[in-house]
C-alpha cells in the first residue's frame, strides 16, 4: 500500500505537507470541532474531498477537506496489517476438499482498521470467517489469481482446469473455484468442456454480498459447496448459489445450463429449461434430477480459441457487422436469434459468405427458454439452406464457449460435429411444457 493509498488533490496536498501517513495519529481542526484519530486509507473511485480516520472510539470518520483549518501528525504509526489466526483442530476423518480463489468477494474479509476488502484465502482465515467449515472438510486452498470476473479471458480458464487437474492428482475429493459472479457461468460453462468426465465434484460459487455487509451470502455458498464438493455420488462441474433471497436453501445447477439473471439479487442465478441438479437445505443434500456418478474415462482438453463472435440479432441489425467479423478472420459465429431462430433476410448474404469462407456459424435463441427450431418458418428455412446450424436450447453463452473450446482442441472439419453432440448436457434431448 502507498504511503497515502487512495488520496488525491486537496486532501492529499494536506497530508502530504503535514508529513502525514496511513496509520498516523493526527489531529484535524475544522471551524468547530478537533477531531484525533489514525489516518485510514481510501479506495479508488472514493470522493477526493474527504479525509478519514478512525476516532478513538472506534468509529470511522470522513471530514471534508475544504473545511480543515489545521491537521497535523501527533505520532507516527504503524500501518494495520491482519494476523492470520490460527487453524482449529480438524478431523482427519474428514473429506479432503480443495479451494481455489480466483477472486470476487467471496473469500474475502473487511479489514476493520482500513476499511479494505482484501482476499482471505488460508485455510487459516477461511475457517476464521467461516467456522463451520471445520465440521464438513479438512480444506486446503490456493489462490490462482484475484481479478474481478469480468477480466477473467480464456486462457484463465485454461489455467483454472489445469489447476483442478493438479488437484485431482493430489486425490482431494472434491474442488471449490470461488470465482466473481459476472462471468461465473461461462467459467463453469467452459470447465464443463475441458474436464468431461471429471471423476469428482468441481464446485463454482461466489457471493453476491460482500463479506462485510449483514445480508451476505458468502458463508452459506461456501459451506453448501463443501457439502455438495464432499459427496461421493456425484462428479463434474456445478454451480452452487442462492436459490433465493433467504439463507435456507441452496440451488445446484449443471454447468452448462445456467445463467446469472439478476444484478444483485441473492439468487440470481437460475438453471435455464432444466430444474437445478439438487439444492442444499439445512446442511443435506436433496438431489432434484436423475444424476449418477459418471465413471467414462476422464480425458481433459483444456485448450480454447477465443477467435469467435456472439452476435446478437435486432431490428435494425447492419449486415456490415458480420462482414466486419469475417474480414477479422474469425473461426465461427454464433447468432442470438430472435424466436424460434431466425434474422432479418438482409443478412443472409453476409452469412452465407461466412459459411463459403469456412466459418461455423451456429444459432440460438434469445428467448433462453425453449429450442431452435427453424423448419417452422420461411426465414428459418433460408437460413438452414445456407448452412446455419440450429444448436437445440443452447444457451448462447455456452454455445459461444463451446465453440471457443472446439476450435481449441479440435480440427475445422469437425467443429460441426463436435457442437452437434451432446458433451456436457449442454442441450436437452426435448423441451418439456414450462421450460
Amino acid at each position: 500500500m502507498s504511503e497515502l493509498s487512495g488520496y488525491k488533490d486537496k486532501s492529499l496536498e494536506l497530508l502530504s505537507s503535514a508529513g502525514i501517513k496511513i496509520g498516523d495519529f493526527i489531529k484535524i481542526n475544522t471551524k468547530t470541532t478537533e477531531y484525533l484519530g489514525n489516518l485510514l486509507p481510501r479506495y479508488e473511485y472514493s470522493n477526493e474531498n474527504y479525509i478519514v480516520i478512525k476516532l478513538t472510539n472506534g468509529y470511522n470518520i470522513g471530514i471534508d477537506s475544504k473545511k480543515i483549518t489545521d491537521i497535523g501528525k501527533i505520532k507516527s504509526g504503524e500501518e494495520p496489517k491482519f494476523k492470520p489466526p490460527s487453524k482449529p483442530n480438524v478431523k482427519d476423518s474428514l473429506p479432503k476438499i480443495a479451494i481455489l480463489g480466483t477472486g470476487g468477494t467471496i473469500a474475502s474479509r473487511i479489514d476493520y482498521k482500513t476499511g479494505a476488502v482484501n482476499p482471505a484465502f488460508s485455510a487459516e482465515e477461511l475457517y476464521s470467517i467461516i467456522p463451520e467449515l471445520a465440521s464438513y472438510a479438512n480444506i486446503n486452498t490456493e489462490l490462482i489469481s484475484n481479478i474481478a470476473s469480468e477480466q477473467m479471458n480464456p486462457e484463465d480458464w485454461k489455467n483454472i482446469a489445469n489447476k483442478v487437474i493438479e488437484k485431482i492428482k493430489e486425490e482431494n475429493q472434491g474442488i471449490i473455484i470461488g470465482h466473481g459472479t459476472d462471468t461465473m457461468a461461462y467459467t463453469s460453462a467452459a470447465l464443463s468442456f475441458a474436464l468431461t468426465n471429471c471423476p469428482i465434484p468441481v464446485i463454482l460459487t461466489g457471493a453476491q454480498r460482500s463479506t462485510d455487509r449483514p445480508s451476505s451470502d458468502a458463508s452459506l455458498n461456501m459451506i453448501s459447496s463443501v457439502i455438495v464438493a464432499s459427496q461421493e455420488s456425484i462428479n463434474g462441474i456445478y454451480l452452487a448459489m442462492h436459490s433465493s433471497i433467504g439463507d435456507n436453501e441452496i440451488s445446484i445447477h449443471s454447468g452448462t445450463r445456467v445463467r446469472k439473471n439478476h444484478t444483485s439479487k441473492r439468487d440470481a442465478f437460475e438453471s435455464i429449461g432444466i430444474d437445478p441438479i439438487a439444492v442444499v437445505n439445512q446442511g443435506k443434500v436433496i438431489i432434484k434430477s436423475e444424476t449418477s456418478k459418471n465413471d467414462k474415462k476422464f480425458e481433459p482438453k483444456i485448450n480454447f480459441n477465443e477467435n469467435v463472435a456472439l452476435v446478437k440479432f435486432h431490428p435494425g441489425f447492419k449486415s456490415e457487422i458480420i462482414d466486419a467479423i469475417i474480414d477479422s478472420n474469425s473461426k465461427g459465429i454464433i447468432i442470438e436469434g430472435t424466436g424460434l431462430g431466425h434474422v432479418n433476410s438482409q443478412c443472409n448474404k453476409s452469412i452465407k459468405k461466412a459459411i463459403d469462407n469456412g466459418m461455423f456459424v451456429g444459432m440460438t435463441s434469445q428467448c433462453l427458454r425453449g429450442r431452435v427450431k427453424m423448419t417452422v418458418y420461411s426465414a428459418g428455412r433460408d437460413l438452414l439452406d445456407i448452412g446455419v446450424t440450429p444448436l437445440e436450447d443452447m444457451l448462447p453463452e455456452t454455445a459461444l464457449v463451446k465453440l471457443m473450446w472446439a476450435y481449441g482442441n479440435y480440427p475445422n472439419n469437425d467443429i460441426k460435429n463436435i457442437m452437434l453432440k451432446n458433451i456436457a448436457g449442454e442441450y436437452t434431448e426435448r423441451s418439456t411444457l414450462g421450460r
